[in-house]
């Protein structure tokens, strides 16, 4: 049950990023460039990362499916 809570929360906050938009365009808002750009990416693509993964263990999926599902929501929360 904690780990379906701590999905839809992580969930709660991958859709305020989504929200806002991608990775890319958040980055392109805030006018960042070079190190900053790269810094604040990664960490998008982290934060997004651990949101997919969560949201697939509350899909209880493994395997390819996992991997595909966890790859196209990184992708679609990055944009690119």
């Amino acid at each position: 049950m904690k780990a379906v809570l701590i999905a839809a929360a992580l969930m709660a906050g991958l859709s305020a990023a989504h929200a806002d938009g991608t990775c890319t365009a958040n980055a392109a808002d805030k006018k960042l460039g070079g190190a900053a750009k790269t810094s604040f990416l990664g960490k998008c693509r982290r934060d997004a990362a651990a949101s997919c993964d969560a949201a697939a263990a509350g899909k209880k999926l493994a395997g390819a499916a996992k991997t595909s599902f966890t790859t196209k929501c990184v992708r679609d929360a990055v944009g690119g």
